[in-house]
């Protein structure tokens, strides 16, 4: 993954999730979707958060399914501190910090869903493919995948509509103004994706259900089950 994200992520590490809610709008239902469909048979389920930056999402998955074993990989050392002290309360956490695209995960390792939020849309298009290769064989058969991220539109002209409708959304907000101009230069890294492009990958790569089960302008979630 791009190494400059990486600084920008580490950066801003301290701050990040004081930031969220207002730099995401609908932020309730954004996050909210993707646990919802976060629906799995055993309430002990293994599940692994790539890109998981301070525990964010496997913070809501943990308030959902308290006994799971969830590991939390990262490149930024910075934010998977700050999950291991959201998430000190729970058992059966692992931290892993290293790029998600290249790890070189164990030929055994199976887990009951891959979740991710906001962290795909940084990998150029070809990788991303990549990864929904990867995240295919690591499921279990029946197991999920929830990507809460960002996608394109289907034209440029609605893509800079949606930019400048969060720009003014993220300015109506207490944030300070620096923050807003570092999280526009972060943005500046953005390799967005068609939705249905996304959607065509996950099944190329075998999966079944495929759908984007919520959109606001650029925030989908993604949801792909392996049949």
């Amino acid at each position: 993954m791009n190494h400059i994200v990486k600084q920008q992520f580490d950066a801003v590490a301290q701050q990040y999730d004081q930031q969220r809610r207002q730099l995401i709008p609908r932020f309730d239902d954004f996050y909210g979707t993707a646990v919802q469909w976060l629906e799995l048979d055993t309430p002990r389920p293994s599940i692994i958060d790539l890109g998981a930056g301070t525990g964010l999402l496997s913070a809501f998955v943990l308030a959902k399914y308290p006994q799971a074993h969830i590991t939390l990989i990262d490149f930024s050392e910075h934010m998977l501190s700050q999950a291991h002290r959201r998430l000190a309360s729970y058992e059966n956490v692992t931290y892993i910090t290293a790029d998600y695209l290249n790890y070189p995960y164990e030929q055994a390792e199976s887990y009951d869903a891959v979740v991710s939020s906001l962290s795909i849309h940084h990998l150029t298009h070809p990788d991303k493919k990549s990864l929904f290769r990867t995240i295919f064989r690591l499921l279990k058969d029946g197991g999920l995948f929830i990507n809460a991220d960002q996608a394109e539109s289907m034209t440029p002209a609605i893509d800079r509509r949606y930019m400048e409708l969060w720009k003014q959304a993220v300015h109506a907000t207490d944030l300070p103004i620096e923050a807003i101009e570092a999280s526009i230069e972060r943005r500046k890294q953005d390799i967005n994706a068609k939705a249905s492009d996304q959607i065509d990958w996950l099944l190329e790569v075998g999966f079944a259900n495929v759908d984007a089960v919520y959109r606001h302008h650029e925030f989908n979630v993604f949801f792909a089950q392996k049949i």
